[in-house]
């Protein structure tokens, strides 16, 4: 996905040693403070003979003198920085501070957000400019630093792999007749949050083309929970999505005339896991008599696994054809811009909402208060527990199943090699505990922003009250970054680890709760073995290729290998 240029309009204002100084000093400058111009033979023989002369007076004050002269020099200007081949070992306590930090502080800009009252730092990275220092330990040290920040950044072999969604001859020549038809028209309304809608309009394309029928634009179900009333266009590119689908699925906005008053067969008991030939055998019929077919309730419903053909559908719709609206795209992009223009950046998902914790059926961990608010919900309302009702919170906990908490996510980052200067971007709801929920996090992490945080005054206003909005730019935030992790799974998490993959791969970390969460309960062990542990449990869990041919039952828009991509010389890429 292109990023929009940052429109920020505010001015930089840069503090930075000035260059004539630099010139001044140079090299050659020294050479010729320290060099006097040659002198004829005659007079050069008569400094020789000073030189070689050691008991003569004359030799000690000319001797004392440059001495002099250099100290002066040192002190006075502090050369050793500026010189680039530096004969010491140890180097001032500047350029200390400079390598230290990771950043060169006479490239440091700040840009004001004028109403917005507060300031974002950009820097340069050292890694980023030439080498302070070319020899010495010095450098050495600087190198092993340096390349231990930048290890947490380092993305995963891809092992090649790129989209591949080239489609058979079959399927082709299905495509004629299906875009053509005019009898058959699919309805189907969309349920949940923004994600949640973004799988079950997959599905409704996929099913639209087993029954060969026409997909109405999808309806989005006004949200019972953020009362959010966007329709399909508010947040999705409806020409960008009928113009991608052209020859798979035809996209009409309503029913024609010739249909409008018929009465549509509605359907809301697909069972889960339904295949092709169940949707066929239920749904064909009614759907030639009646013209018009109402799904609802399609909520992972559609079988994950389907034929190669149906696969790649799924994949061209989630990566490719639902593509966020303009006025959405924009923003995110922006709020994106914003976070890489300061060098790489992690995406936090952060599951850490009461909701969450209620339907888990796990606690928040902030204090018995907090503990017991939830419990009660739960007590209140025990429908509202997802499953596994009879495992008892620590149980549910020792299994994986709950999310991690502020804690728990900044010990991972830190065992992980996260740098203490990482710019982190957290996307999700307010946490149950507001700001006191993420202490440990921003403690820890001082670089912490979310999309309140990067937006100037009034550039989220017209999107306020829009919950499936302000997902979305969430989504986009995080698809940008160089690193993504989230504390939970969910719908959110799932669409970023299939679009990271169909990316390139770009590093995704899946946090191994089940067999981490006992070190973390263990006191005693050492900071250092905790860190090796913990890097040995999710060395193969940083996003690298993961075939779904392993994993039986799972969605291809979450792992696309093999089926949407390949690292063949036979790759072929849908642009």
């Amino acid at each position: 996905m292109a990023k929009s240029k940052n429109n920020n309009t505010n001015k930089l204002s840069y503090i930075s040693v000035p260059s004539q100084i630099i010139n001044s000093l140079s090299s050659s400058s020294l050479q010729s403070l320290l060099l006097s111009p040659k002198k004829s033979s005659r007079s050069k023989n008569r400094y020789l003979s000073w030189f070689t002369n050691y008991r003569s007076p004359k030799f000690w004050v000319l001797f004392l003198f440059l001495f002099g002269f250099l100290g002066m020099l040192k002190l006075g200007f502090n050369l050793d920085p500026l010189i680039p081949y530096s004969p010491y070992p140890c180097t001032t306590t500047q350029l200390q501070n400079l390598v230290s930090n990771g950043y060169l502080k006479s490239h440091m800009a700040i840009a004001s957000n004028g109403e917005n009252s507060h300031q974002v730092e950009v820097f340069n990275s050292v890694s980023h400019s030439q080498p302070l220092i070319s020899n010495g330990n010095l450098k050495s040290e600087v190198d092993v630093e340096e390349a231990e920040k930048s290890e947490f950044w380092k993305q995963p072999d891809g092992l090649g792999y790129r989209p591949c969604l080239a489609l058979s001859n079959e399927y082709k020549k299905a495509s004629v007749g299906i875009v053509k038809d005019k009898t058959k028209y699919l309805i189907v309304v969309v349920s949940g949050g923004m994600n949640q809608q973004r799988n079950q309009i997959v599905d409704a394309v996929v099913i639209a083309r087993i029954l060969g029928a026409a997909l109405v634009v999808p309806i989005l179900q006004v949200n019972v929970i953020w009362g959010d009333e966007s329709e399909f266009s508010d947040i999705f590119d409806l020409e960008h999505f009928k113009k991608v689908l052209a020859n798979d699925v035809r996209i009409v906005s309503s029913l024609p005339s010739t249909h409008i008053m018929t009465r549509p067969v509605e359907e809301k008991r697909t069972p889960l896991h339904a295949s092709p030939n169940w949707i066929r055998s239920r749904y064909l019929k009614q759907i030639k008599r009646e013209g018009v077919l109402l799904l609802r309730g399609l909520d992972s419903r559609l079988s994950k696994d389907l034929p190669s053909d149906l696969q790649k559908l799924r994949c061209k719709v989630a990566f490719l054809a639902l593509r966020f609206a303009p006025p959405i795209l924009g923003i995110g992009n922006k709020l994106a811009e914003r976070m890489s223009s300061k060098g790489p950046y992690l995406a936090l998902h952060l599951r850490m909402e009461k909701d969450v914790w209620v339907r888990t059926g796990c606690l928040p961990g902030l204090s018995p208060e907090y503990d017991e608010i939830v419990n009660n919900e739960r007590i209140q309302r025990p429908e509202l527990l997802t499953g596994r009702s009879n495992m008892t919170y620590h149980e549910r906990k020792l299994a994986g199943l709950c999310p991690l908490n502020a804690l728990e996510v900044t010990r991972l980052l830190k065992a992980l090699g996260a740098p203490k200067n990482a710019r982190i971007y957290w996307a999700g709801g307010n946490p149950f505990g507001g700001k006191e929920a993420l202490l440990p996090l921003t403690g820890e992490f001082p670089h912490f922003y979310n999309k309140e945080d990067l937006a100037l005054p009034g550039e989220l206003e017209p999107f306020s009250n829009r919950a499936s909005v302000m997902a979305a730019i969430d989504y986009i935030v995080s698809e940008n970054s160089d690193v993504f992790m989230p504390s939970h799974g969910g719908n959110m998490g799932h669409a970023i680890q299939g679009y990271r993959a169909y990316a390139g791969h770009k590093k995704y970390i899946t946090p191994d709760k089940r067999h981490m969460l006992p070190y973390f309960l263990n006191s005693s062990l050492p900071e250092a073995e905790f860190n090796r542990i913990i890097k040995e449990l999710h060395k193969d869990s940083l996003g690298q290729p993961d075939l779904r041919t392993s994993r039986a039952g799972k969605d291809v828009t979450k792992y696309p290998v093999p089926e949407c991509m390949c690292n063949d010389s036979r790759t072929h890429s849908y642009l």
